[in-house]
């Protein structure tokens, strides 16, 4: 009842929430959204980057945040050159693919996280894609923020619109906007490790059900859901491991435009990092062991079978014996010139095959 009432929270903020890429932006093909912030609060109307940027330094106060959808080389040159981005820094930010990190180039701070989401279906299966990945970049510096996001998933709309709830949180800085974003990337991901544990806990729950264990065969498909399930945490794992070093540089080095006041906020992001590393850790140790269980119930069912097989050759061996004796046709054979006979010989095979089954079912065999 907890897990299905989970899963239908779920789709209803998913459906309330759209969490995939928007609508493309008048302002650009990869621009998504260009807003200025002054005092923590967001001025009116969308306009080009060179405009904004102009509006922001001409000022002295605020800062611009620039949100683009996974942008080739042509068109993030014109921002990477607006704000003299680092060349390394903007081919890591284009080609993605890249392993979280956090540099500093030139005053300016250039982060990659991993996103995940939890890709729903209604039954698992050996093939199912259960951990969905994608990859968010941030440069920020004195007056700007730029996110650029590679996959269909980690949308910071609604990060966006929590923030701008918040005024005091954005009047920070730039710094205070990195945080934001680190911190929903971990949530997420705690999210997707709680998603997942209803899984494990389904397929443990199924591996230790009695009636599966004596189903046997049927019992046999859950090695791939458990196998489909630890390579699906792996890449969870892959996402949320490398993540410690970042944070923790965040939290306890100076790095240029983080503030002291903004510090503990990342210490508290890799606190809850901790938590679900452990966590993970915890779920593949328990899929070893229900997979190793699950192993262990098969190789006793097939005990069980070969017992019943072997009892069953045992009782018919019987018939099988004394008709092969009977069958050789010598003429002086017991009961050959008796009239009972026959019916004798019958009535000792079905007495004999009785005995055997008996004391077969009375040991557990059959």
């Amino acid at each position: 009842m907890i897990r299905r009432l989970r899963r239908a929270v779920r789709r209803v903020y998913r459906s309330t929430v759209d969490l995939s890429h928007p609508a493309r932006s008048p302002l650009g093909s990869a621009v998504v959204n260009c807003v200025v912030y002054e005092g923590g609060i967001r001025q009116p109307g969308d306009c080009p980057a060179e405009e904004a940027v102009r509006r922001v330094r001409k000022s002295g106060r605020g800062f611009v945040w620039i949100g683009l959808h996974e942008p080739d080389e042509a068109e993030f040159k014109g921002l990477a050159d607006l704000f003299g981005l680092h060349p390394l820094a903007v081919e890591d930010a284009v080609h993605a693919h890249q392993r979280p990190k956090v540099e500093s180039y030139d005053g300016a701070l250039f982060a990659v996280f991993k996103t995940c989401r939890y890709v729903e279906h209604e039954v698992l299966t050996a093939t199912s894609e259960v951990v969905d990945t994608g990859e968010l970049m941030v440069f920020t510096g004195p007056d700007f923020v730029i996110t650029i996001r590679h996959g269909r998933h980690g949308s910071l709309g609604p990060l966006r619109e929590r923030l701008e709830a918040a005024p005091e949180r954005l009047a920070m800085g730039t710094s205070s906007v990195l945080h934001a974003i680190a911190d929903q990337v971990v949530d997420d991901c705690l999210a997707v490790a709680d998603a997942v544990q209803d899984d494990i806990d389904r397929v443990e729950s199924e591996v230790f059900n009695e009636a599966a264990g004596r189903a046997g065969r049927a019992a046999r498909g859950d090695a791939g859901r458990i196998y489909q399930l630890k390579r699906e945490l792996l890449e969870l794992k892959r996402a949320v491991a490398p993540l410690d070093r970042p944070l923790d540089t965040l939290a306890n080095r100076s790095l240029p435009g983080v503030t002291a006041d903004v510090r503990p906020y990342f210490r508290d992001v890799a606190d809850h990092l901790a938590r679900l590393t452990d966590q993970i850790a915890a779920f593949d140790t328990l899929l070893d062991s229900i997979l190793q269980a699950h192993l262990a119930q098969v190789t006793v069912t097939q005990n069980e079978d070969m017992r019943k097989i072997t009892a069953w050759a045992a009782i018919i061996a019987v018939p099988t014996m004394v008709c092969g004796i009977y069958g050789m046709n010598f003429e002086h054979m017991p009961g050959l010139g008796w009239t009972y006979g026959y019916p004798a010989v019958v009535a000792l095979m079905a007495t004999a095959c009785y005995v055997l089954h008996r004391s077969f079912r009375r040991n557990g065999w059959l």
